[in-house]
């Protein structure tokens, strides 16, 4: 295909041309991986770099940098290698001659130890930057160690909204090295945030009042802020809650287990401190949300059907569809083998790798089965459809509005119409709340725990 750049993907080329260190803050679907490329390509003809290394969530290393490179004919000269598989096929992609070598983050930190913290590239570009958000991580210290022996370091990530500002020191400093934001996560916090604590720990931080625009003010001059909005007329989106009720039976079981495991809870749990409650409280929700979802796992890790009503709603919507495929999130593995049994006799599959995305858009597949947190970002699915089905919301906000994106984006020529299948009385609505109040994961967790608190103490 023949390359014409819109007048923002223009920008966005130059800015990386322009400055050695910088980032891309480009809303989903404004084209980041071709615009990179497309700059990669240039600096190459020039000679200013001539190796250039690829972090990205693993499901993007896989297909979209090479699928990019090979859809472009102006890309067609740039040699893309992928340094994914086993130690030896990892080690084998390197020796290779090539322009863009991609990996995946998870095998960022073995990278670096690889070279000792010299990488032996000229230019690193962090696909997805909010992946080196915790200071804390392996992959940002590994990143930390290495990013001085690179000549240009490129992140690309979404516009951070205002309360996502707390995780930007990280970013931030996996590209200009602390020079804006500060040496210190700790003095960067302290700097622009109010800090909210029970016990002595951290649960929430809220950008101080004049903040955000000084922040924003002190990354200006070499990230590049772009919303798709302002640039994109994309279809509409409409999403639908469709309430699913469960039988009085099921819904007297699910009351009676709901308050079954919050009084466990309460008994196992009540004094640890609020970082160690907010996981433990993830355990518990996930208890709730798979019976809500129909099934249940054991001690065993055996799943125990309980209802089938999500998948009698979600055959309704298949059917309705009539013959329009529908990508369908989900969040457990006995989720994909009940969806799968329950859908016989259309093409369902589970995406697993480029043959599925390939088949998806090109209208193969009649459902496929995804989850949000190995497909949520990067990938292009936009030509294959335009139905989206949650077969369980989950409550990572971040996951749900970039898993909507891989259908609605540039190119996408209908509306988006997305289904959320709630389990009317039990924890899904709450998640589903969480979702749209726009709420951080921990602090939904725990607001979901106290209310359950208090719906069965004393009972």
């Amino acid at each position: 295909m023949i390359y014409k750049p819109y007048e923002y993907q223009r920008t966005a080329m130059q800015w990386i041309i322009d400055n050695p260190r910088c980032g891309l803050f480009l809303d989903m679907g404004l084209g980041k991986t071709v615009s990179t490329l497309t700059a990669v390509q240039q600096l190459i003809d020039d000679c200013e770099i001539s190796r250039v290394l690829v972090v990205a969530p693993k499901k993007v290393a896989e297909t979209t940098w090479s699928t990019e490179a090979e859809k472009w004919e102006h890309l067609h000269a740039l040699k893309v290698v992928k340094v994914l598989g086993t130690e030896k096929q990892r080690c084998m992609a390197l020796a290779q001659k090539a322009d863009v070598y991609v990996t995946g983050r998870d095998n960022f930190v073995w990278l670096v130890g690889k070279y000792g913290g010299q990488l032996p590239f000229d230019a690193l570009v962090i696909d997805e930057l909010t992946s080196f958000k915790s200071a804390k991580s392996e992959r940002f210290k590994a990143m930390r160690i290495s990013v001085p022996s690179v000549k240009r370091v490129i992140g690309l990530t979404g516009t951070p909204a205002p309360n996502g500002l707390i995780d930007l020191w990280a970013q931030m400093y996996c590209i200009d090295q602390g020079e804006r934001l500060g040496k210190s996560v700790s003095k960067y916090r302290e700097t622009y945030f109010e800090t909210h604590k029970w016990n002595n720990i951290i649960v929430r931080c809220d950008v101080k009042s004049g903040c955000e625009d000084i922040i924003q003010n002190k990354i200006a001059d070499i990230c590049l802020s772009m919303q798709a909005k302002d640039y994109l007329q994309l279809p509409d989106m409409i999403t639908h809650t469709a309430n699913v009720y469960l039988s009085e039976k099921a819904m007297t079981a699910y009351t009676k287990f709901e308050k079954e495991k919050v009084l466990e809870f309460t008994a196992e749990h009540g004094d640890e401190p609020t970082n160690v409650l907010a996981n433990s409280a993830a355990g518990l929700m996930n208890k709730l949300s798979q019976f809500a979802n129909g099934a249940i796992y054991d001690e065993d890790m055996q799943a125990h059907e309980i209802h089938g009503e999500k998948l009698d709603r979600l055959a309704e919507i298949v059917e309705a569809a009539n013959g329009n495929s529908i990508l369908v999130f989900y969040q457990y593995k006995h989720d994909v083998q009940r969806i799968t049994a329950r859908l016989k006799g259309y093409k369902v599959r589970t995406y697993q790798n480029e043959k599925d995305l390939e088949d998806w858009n090109a209208g193969k597949i009649d459902v496929l089965l995804a989850h949000p947190a190995s497909t949520a970002y990067g990938l292009n699915m936009q030509q294959g459809g335009h139905f989206i089905v949650w077969f369980g919301t989950g409550w990572n906000l971040e996951y749900y509005q970039q898993a909507n994106a891989r259908l609605h984006r540039q190119g996408q020529q209908h509306p988006v119409i997305v289904y959320k299948l709630l389990c009317a009385g039990t924890v899904d609505e709450r998640a589903a709340a969480a979702i749209d109040n726009k709420k951080g994961v921990q602090q939904s967790l725990l607001d979901s725990l106290n209310y359950l608190i208090g719906k069965y103490h004393g009972k």
